[in-house]
């Protein structure tokens, strides 16, 4: 897909971050938007900014993990626009555990969101995209989907999951040789609210040192690409119909990383957070 005119675009997760970026970027790209984010109040703040009227915008505030809100949302999409295009399933949230003290209701909300999120978001629009007879859709995994890393279990499982997920789906399509793709997309340290909302375990100060505040301060701090860059290279590999996008220098670093030390780079993480809690 080289051009966004008049197309469909349906981001989730644009209430802040990336899905907000996205929407913008899209919108000056001429695109019709459906964006949806569980937080109300973020998602009108997005639509305010875009000065767009019902001809090119709607929005929908709910639950990526509620499957029939999800279908739901499709066949409104479908109905006031007439098709869809661009799916970008960018919905996500972060939980910061140890595997022993993590909670089952807590990996069973991340999952709902981050996995089960783009699993629904993929299957209610993949028909439509077929029917409109082209379309792309970009499900958003992350730099620990290429590593594991300590506290981030549950975080891992997901984004492993969106890229396996996605990389099967992408090979599907190629067989069918129709005008349908899709992309992963893993970005490094993006400046969003994830870690700020992140849930986190009383294991995690076992592990790293720091108290659940203080934890997230951390993380925080290695956030170095803008959402608005992140937009910008994710849109780029869309139209150069990309199997992968890593987003920042960190996500190049660390996919290098894993490719030559495929297992040691373990140990490297180990030693590092030994030295992080001196």
């Amino acid at each position: 897909m080289k051009d966004f005119q008049n197309k469909v675009a349906v981001i989730t997760g644009a209430g802040s971050g990336i899905g907000r970026a996205l929407a913008r970027d899209l919108a000056a790209a001429g695109a019709r938007l459906a964006l949806s984010d569980v937080n109300q109040v973020g998602l009108q703040e997005t639509a305010d900014s875009l000065g767009l009227g019902s001809d090119r915008l709607i929005t929908e505030a709910f639950d990526v993990a509620d499957r029939d809100a999800f279908y739901a949302f499709a066949e409104r999409v479908t109905g006031h626009f007439g098709a869809a295009h661009l799916v970008f399933n960018n919905a996500g949230v972060a939980l910061g555990a140890t595997v022993e003290d993590m909670s089952y209701e807590d990996f069973e909300w991340l999952m709902g969101i981050n996995f089960w999120g783009v699993v629904h978001g993929t299957k209610a629009f993949l028909p439509h995209l077929k029917a409109a007879g082209e379309g792309h859709i970009v499900n958003v995994s992350s730099v620990f989907g290429l590593i594991g890393v300590p506290t981030q279990s549950a975080y891992n499982a997901s984004k492993f999951a969106v890229r396996g997920f996605t990389e099967a789906l992408r090979q599907e399509l190629e067989m069918e040789g129709g005008r349908v793709s899709c992309t992963s997309v893993h970005p490094g340290g993006i400046k969003t609210n994830i870690a700020r909302n992140a849930r986190m375990g009383a294991g995690v100060e076992k592990i790293t040192g720091a108290d659940a505040d203080k934890a997230r301060r951390d993380f925080e701090k290695m956030f170095r690409t803008t959402p608005e860059e992140a937009s910008q290279t994710i849109l780029k590999g869309v139209k150069g119909n990309k199997r992968r996008v890593l987003i920042g220098s960190d996500a190049r670093a660390i996919d290098s990383m894993q490719r030559l030390m495929p297992t040691a780079y373990q140990r490297i993480m180990v030693a590092g957070q030994k030295m992080m809690r001196k």
